[in-house]
């Protein structure tokens, strides 16, 4: 396969993440109108993709060898911060409309900027500064604080703590990624929240119709195939070139608002993700030069 057609299956796999992710939210968010609660959702986003991301493994990484771990503390760190974040992200959906908790979640790179600063004390210039700002400026053009008919606090907070911890989540994959398989990383995180879930259920737990519980069984396939697919695409192309295509799911968000919950986005929805947009697209360029220039550093001259 030429360098081009890896490239091009590496974004059509991207796009595939985001509109499976974008089903998966679509189809939670019509659950939660039943009274289905967030840590309901973890368990059953988990539970019912955990079988899809056992089958990739056991097909076509490596079987159940590449399960193993040399750092099993570690993945429990990633799992419980993971967790806290889908649980911030499944409570955002709930007190939200669909647009405007899909759009604050991809405050998440604007966050992991402000970590890599404090904890990893990684350089940040100017202009990545300036992208943070234009982020923030663009929650609060969505948000509209104070404004007849903007987000609700309990809303915005669970939105933008959701975005905080996917950027801590971000961090630690790094460095988990230098030791651990990929298909150890997410079946970990996936069996962590379905048994987190499970202990949860017992005391949060509903009883409900059964087209929710199909809403929920659809959630968990299409929750397990977006990470699998998102994955995958990884190991294509450069994340520079597939992460752009993530906004698409602000665009997916938009449209299952609009169709499926009689939800059009406000003017300031979408001035809002356009800016947050802006921002996470050019911090994701500014890190693919920042690396560019690194290995080219790295690479010793010619004798």
């Amino acid at each position: 396969m030429s360098s081009s057609e890896a490239i091009g299956r590496g974004i059509a796999l991207r796009v595939a993440a985001a509109g499976c992710f974008s089903v998966m939210a679509a189809l939670l968010k019509l659950a939660s109108l039943d009274g289905v609660v967030a840590p309901e959702m973890l368990f059953y986003r988990a539970f019912f993709g955990l079988p899809v991301v056992l089958a990739w493994v056991m097909t076509g990484q490596g079987g159940l060898k590449a399960l193993s771990t040399r750092r099993p503390w570690a993945h429990v760190g990633r799992s419980a911060l993971g967790i806290a974040s889908i649980l911030c992200v499944f409570q955002t959906l709930t007190l939200l409309p669909l647009a405007d908790a899909t759009t604050l979640s991809f405050t998440a790179p604007v966050f992991a900027t402000l970590l890599s600063f404090l904890i990893l004390k990684e350089p940040v210039g100017p202009r990545r500064w300036a992208a943070v700002a234009v982020g923030f400026i663009g929650v609060v053009v969505v948000t509209r604080p104070g404004a007849a008919g903007g987000v609700p606090l309990e809303g915005l907070a669970f939105g933008l703590t959701a975005a905080l911890l996917t950027a801590g989540v971000t961090i630690t994959l790094r460095q988990l990624r230098d030791s651990e398989h990929v298909a150890a990383i997410v079946f970990w995180f996936f069996a962590a929240s379905s048994a987190v879930g499970a202990l949860l259920l017992p005391f949060v737990g509903h009883v409900h119709a059964p087209a929710t519980y199909a809403l929920l069984v659809g959630a968990g396939v299409t929750g397990g195939l977006a990470q699998l697919f998102m994955t995958a695409s990884l190991q294509r192309a450069p994340v520079a070139v597939v992460a752009p295509f993530d906004y698409l799911q602000i665009v997916g968000a938009i449209g299952f608002g609009w169709w499926l919950l009689a939800s059009p986005p406000s003017l300031a929805t979408l001035a809002g993700a356009g800016l947050i947009g802006a921002s996470g697209l050019y911090t994701a360029w500014r890190e693919h030069v920042r690396r560019r220039q690194r290995l080219v550093q790295a690479t010793p001259p010619p004798v």
